[in-house]
């Protein structure tokens, strides 16, 4: 329309400087569980057990908190797709900033006994639901601020929470395990990073209560244009785009977990628990992500999202075979080098670009809803079972090369989702709405 003006509420830089943070925070939160799964809760929370039934229980609380994820997605995007994006990032914040100090003062098993477990299972379904809540919210909100042609990179700022998170979370255990022996790690030393969280969310919700919601869906909003049941119309007006992005997303997680956690596990299994290198490994990948992520995200602005994705999922299974091999040969630095294959160039491959890709799958109304789901969903079913597959599995064959079989059968449904989603890194996309002036909200309208 002629008459169509755009509204002046858009500001990338400060929306993908608060995505970074606000999802780091998450992020470290949520892998400092990860971290203390494969290091500690399986003898804290789940002794008088053998070493490989505790490593399986440690996990399954660890899957626990995946499958919380797509019932904090489905809250999160109804409120998301009908009040705001920004109001449901708030709260994600402080929920799962909330359960990681709580677990940081959790009396182990020796204390309360079975209590114990049972608390921290709980509290590990509690960040599953922030977690499920923060992604999609966070990618919808970079997708909508940004200019055509820059979708990925500013999108990638959300994804770089994840390697950011890790780094601050394995760093910290990290940091801690240097610092103290063995029983005082064990007795005390493990909680300082949990307990360290309530000081990162403060820093989180001061930049984050900065933001407003973008102008596309500010215009929805003011016209009573939204949804009434966003999840349920994005079930039934775009399920193939559901599926897609949930084919998307599993081999990428699973590929990421299985390295990042079941492999600090099995390093500890085959070279003994004084080892470090699964731990410097991750420290070396997490620091590279930060560079890698957004380096993938601005090739698939130039190049399209489903290139990289693509090599990515393949290049997957000839980095973990490359890890499990390192690991036999017990050099430090070939594990890390490993790693930096597996997770900087075939995992960041797959998971740079896919904020924007996402988020540019759906409609407005449903973005937050839809893209919430397919990425949940997709954790699931790739990530919250991956560690205790690749356990079971190496404790029945004795190898690991059934998990690099395994993650083949995930990396075929990826490869399969790449070939038919629709290709929209070159549309003019969720960020350059045209919005007549009675349709638009007023300039920093917010939630």
């Amino acid at each position: 329309m002629s008459s169509a003006v755009r509204v002046p509420v858009r500001m990338p830089r400060r929306v993908a400087v608060a995505s970074a943070i606000g999802t780091t925070v998450e992020w470290y939160d949520f892998y400092l569980y990860a971290t203390a799964t494969a290091l500690v809760f399986n003898t804290l929370f789940f002794p008088g057990v053998s070493s490989t039934a505790g490593t399986l229980a440690a996990f399954a609380t660890y899957a626990a908190g995946f499958g919380a994820r797509p019932i904090g997605a489905v809250v999160a995007g109804h409120i998301g797709d009908r009040v705001g994006r920004k109001a449901v990032l708030v709260g994600a914040l402080v929920t799962m900033g909330a359960a990681t100090t709580l677990i940081g003062v959790l009396p182990t098993f020796a204390t309360v006994g079975v209590l114990a477990p049972t608390l921290l299972v709980v509290l590990r379904v509690v960040q599953g639901l922030a977690v499920g809540a923060e992604w999609g919210g966070a990618a919808v909100l970079s997708a909508e601020h940004a200019a055509p042609g820059r979708r990925g990179l500013v999108g990638s700022f959300t994804q770089i929470g994840s390697p950011a998170g890790m780094l601050l979370a394995t760093g910290s255990f990290f940091l801690v395990r240097s610092l103290t022996d063995s029983a005082a790690f064990l007795a005390w030393g493990w909680r300082l990073p949990f307990l360290a969280s309530a000081v990162l969310v403060v820093v989180g919700l001061i930049v984050r209560l900065q933001l407003h919601d973008g102008p596309e869906f500010a215009a929805l909003r003011a016209s009573g244009r939204v949804a009434k049941l966003p999840v349920v119309e994005a079930l039934r007006g775009a399920p193939r785009s559901v599926a897609l992005t949930t084919g998307l997303r599993i081999s990428q997680i699973a590929l990421f977990v299985i390295v990042t956690t079941y492999g600090l596990t099995y390093i500890s299994q085959r070279l003994g628990s004084g080892s470090s290198a699964g731990l410097l490994a991750v420290v070396v990948t997490s620091a590279l992500g930060l560079a890698t992520t957004p380096l993938w995200a601005a090739l698939s602005d130039r190049v399209g999202r489903r290139r990289p994705t693509l090599f990515g999922a393949l290049a997957g299974l000839v980095g973990l075979a490359l890890f499990f091999g390192a690991v036999e040969t017990g050099s430090t630095w070939l594990i890390v080098l490993a790693a930096v294959v597996a997770l900087n160039v075939a995992h960041d491959a797959m998971y740079g670009p896919q904020a924007a890709w996402f988020a540019e799958l759906f409609d407005a109304r449903v973005r937050y809803s839809g893209a919430s789901l397919g990425y949940q969903i997709g954790s699931v079913l790739g990530g919250g079972f991956s560690p205790l597959v690749a356990a079971a599995l190496v404790a029945l064959t004795g190898a690991p090369w059934a998990v690099v079989a395994y993650l083949g059968v995930l990396t075929a449904i990826t490869v399969a989702s790449a070939g038919l989603a629709r290709e929209t890194a070159f549309d003019p996309g969720p960020a350059d709405p045209e919005i007549t002036p009675s349709e638009a909200a007023p300039v920093g309208t917010q939630v």
